[in-house]
């Protein structure tokens, strides 16, 4: 692993969520610099700015208010400036009509938000650790749900 920050952007409204994942990030060994919004129209707003440097990776709640992660989904899936940014979707549901649709519009990878902190921490880390260019070339509903 390179010298490199992995940068990092969560969307997220529930405020201990994006606590608990900073101390998460914090504490791996991967060095990475966090970004976090509290709804999509915030990630959308940011994503769209000029000149910026785009994340390495999103991770995305579903469930929030404004502008949802769906819809963050598909915005950033139908921009071709956007289109290739590596998307985790982070959710509390578990509906298989969620995954499905995640998937099918263009989400790398689905993580239900874990129960406790050693869970997220090695979730996180593990999906920091992945090789995203052979992880999506390979996609399909198997690889697509991580499970803990």
């Amino acid at each position: 692993m390179s010298n490199k920050l992995l940068n990092i952007v969560l969307a997220d409204d529930d405020e201990d969520d994006r606590m608990l994942f900073s101390e998460a990030i914090e504490e791996i060994a991967i060095k990475t610099q966090l970004t976090c919004f509290k709804h999509g129209q915030e990630l959308m707003e940011h994503l769209n700015t000029p000149n910026i440097a785009l994340p390495n990776l999103i991770f995305l709640d579903l469930n929030m208010p404004i502008k949802n992660g769906m819809q963050c989904l598909k915005e950033i899936k139908s921009n071709p400036a956007l289109r290739d940014l590596c998307i985790a979707i982070y959710s509390t549901s578990s509906s298989e009509k969620d995954i499905e649709e995640t998937f099918l519009n263009g989400a790398n990878i689905y993580l239900n938000k874990p129960n406790n902190f050693v869970k997220l921490q090695d979730s996180v880390e593990r999906i920091l650790q992945l090789n995203w260019q052979y992880h999506t070339s390979n996609l399909n509903k198997d690889t697509f749900l991580f499970r803990i």
